[in-house]
């Protein structure tokens, strides 16, 4: 038996909609949903700026320069693994006790493992050689654990509580949290890169991200503890429809949505991460290397970066009401075919010069806000009510194992191959869109189920 969701007219929708409920304030609902993809992001890029700069060095100085950058990335990659177990786990919960509570526990869990990574001894103090860098694969791993519920919980928080005609708007909100995150973070690196020397920066001077992030956290608490449960989930504890095991439930009822709604995610995050951990690296590279890069000095591209996400953010934005107007569906398929053509036009752009690399950027971190916004609105509505948490979290986070975990590598080796030239790369992020677009037609459109039910 699969689960598709049944479609009401605009009439019914309107009636159904949660916008009559008790409900939590609009400016609740945006920092509530907002901080923890926010936190998310920033921690995204603190760590893989740490790893590729001082973890290396700190956490395994007896290895050769090549080892310690692996293992560096390899810990790195292990919150990728961690996300499916955190989605069920709190997706279980999220589906028996309710979005607040969970969402609360999720935060927690990432926000106390990023701030203790803050803190962690290396691995030059005397018992902490084998000690530190064991501690920080726990540490990524809790991590990961977090963040595996807490996209959909911010996501559901948003959709759940927005008024009727204005799920894809709301559920803007926690997508707003990547750019966000990453000018934060960036802006931050900058900063330090200019105030403090190498030597400080590798002394104490990387702690700073992590710590500051419990400032997001503490945030993000109280304004979630402020928080009344979701129209949505509340009506499923009322009608006694609370799954006793929501992922059962989902793979019984619901297999075909979470398969579609898992490949309808596939090209974000290719996308996603070429943009940013891999063109940060082909930006940076000197163009005289063995695999020739674009030879931007580290601050000057990620200037660049960072004025790209700022039409990340914008296209977000407007990607909401655009989703709520045409329809989920309808907009992602042309967006799909949009990035699948920019894959093939991705060397002839950065070969066309500084003017032709910052129309990369945006081109590319534009499509990116126009993919990623809807999917808040996407996948949720792909679910009925009492497997929702888990069925979205399942399919985003399977997704990002699929398209975000193998990516850079892929993108780093596809691009050795040619010796610096783009065109595999390009038809990677191809095959990517075309994965997604697939998915899309054999779907349907969500913009007008009953949310509900």
């Amino acid at each position: 038996m699969t689960h598709s969701p049944a479609p009401v007219t605009s009439a019914e929708s309107e009636t159904t909609a949660p916008d009559a409920a008790p409900a939590n304030t609009r400016g609740r609902v945006i920092v509530a949903s907002m901080v923890g993809t926010t936190i998310e992001f920033f921690d995204f890029y603190a760590y893989a700026t740490a790893a590729s700069l001082v973890f290396p060095a700190l956490f395994f100085p007896n290895e050769t320069p090549t080892t310690q950058l692996l293992n560096s990335f390899a810990i790195f990659g292990v919150a990728f693994f961690a996300r499916p177990i955190g989605s069920i786990l709190f997706g279980h919960f999220g589906d028996r006790i309710g979005r607040k509570r969970t969402l609360v526990a999720s935060l927690l869990v990432m926000g106390i493992a990023t701030f203790l990574i803050g803190v962690l001894p290396t691995a030059s103090v005397p018992g902490f050689t084998l000690l530190a860098p064991a501690i920080l694969v726990l540490l990524r791993f809790c991590q990961g654990v977090g963040l595996g519920g807490e996209w959909s919980g911010a996501a559901l928080l948003a959709t759940e509580n927005a008024p009727a005609g204005k799920r894809a708007l709301y559920g803007t909100f926690p997508q707003l949290g990547a750019p966000i995150g990453f000018i934060l973070s960036n802006v931050l690196f900058v900063v330090l890169s200019v105030t403090m020397s190498d030597a400080q920066f590798a002394s104490w001077g990387w702690r700073l991200p992590f710590l500051m992030s419990a400032v997001l956290v503490v945030v993000g608490l109280w304004v979630r503890l402020k928080l009344m449960e979701t129209p949505a989930f509340q009506r499923v504890l009322d009608e006694q429809r609370v799954a006793s095991v929501p992922i059962a439930r989902v793979f019984t009822t619901a297999w075909r949505p979470l398969i579609l709604a898992t490949l309808a995610m596939v090209a974000t995050y290719v996308l996603f991460y070429m943009m940013t951990a891999f063109l940060m690296v082909v930006g940076t590279t000197p163009s005289e290397d063995a695999v020739p890069g674009l030879g931007y000095s580290r601050p000057v591209f990620l200037t660049m970066l960072i004025i790209g996400v700022v039409f990340f953010g914008i296209f977000t934005l407007v990607s909401g009401p655009l989703a709520d107007r045409v329809g989920r569906r309808r907009l992602l398929i042309v967006v799909s075919v949009a990035i699948g053509v920019y894959g093939l036009l991705l060397q002839p752009l950065v070969s066309a010069g500084t003017v032709g690399v910052m129309a990369t950027l945006i081109i590319g971190f534009t499509l990116m806000g126009l993919t990623f916004g809807p999917m808040a609105a996407f996948l949720p509505e792909m679910f009925k009510a009492d497997v929702r948490y888990t069925g979205s979290a399942v399919s985003y986070n399977l997704a990002s194992v699929i398209g975000a975990a193998p990516a850079p590598y892929a993108l780093i080796a596809l691009w050795s191959v040619l010796g610096g030239d783009l065109w595999l790369v390009g038809g990677y992020l191809a095959l990517a869109a075309v994965i997604t677009l697939v998915s899309l037609v054999v779907g349907s459109e969500t913009k007008d189920v009953d949310f509900l039910a």
